[in-house]
């Protein structure tokens, strides 16, 4: 089954993770997009290293692609509200070992607001 990989938009109309990717170089870019391609092929079915599930109760439905290019550390996190369809929030260049928890409660709070914003219909 081809998952749908979609990305979070603001309410202003900003797509950050496309706003992340673009400002990378290309080399990155394309690793980045075949990381993507490989989430859409297989999507829950990819596991680690390609993705990994965010410990603790609070970020349960939170996932982060992880993406390696030499020296360079990405990670995208995402969530998958429905079956075939994963959300990608936000991106960063990992810099240290343990994710810091302002990263993480980012995409946590993109994601409430993707949900709330579809169970009104706003999208």
């Amino acid at each position: 089954m081809e998952y749908r990989v979609e990305m979070y938009e603001k309410a202003d109309g900003k797509i950050p993770v496309m706003d992340f990717i673009q400002g990378l170089e290309t080399k990155k870019q394309a690793k980045i997009s075949r990381e993507i391609d490989l989430l859409k092929k297989f999507g829950d079915e990819l596991h680690y290293p390609h993705i990994d599930k965010i410990e603790g109760e609070k970020y349960k439905k939170l996932k982060e692609l992880r993406i390696k290019l030499a020296t360079n550390i990405f990670r995208i996190f995402f969530f998958l509200p429905e079956d075939d369809l994963a959300i990608l929030l936000y991106g960063i260049v990992k810099k240290t070992q343990k994710t810091p928890k302002k990263e993480l409660d980012v995409a946590l709070e993109r994601m409430k607001d993707h949900v709330r914003r579809n169970e009104n219909g706003m999208e």
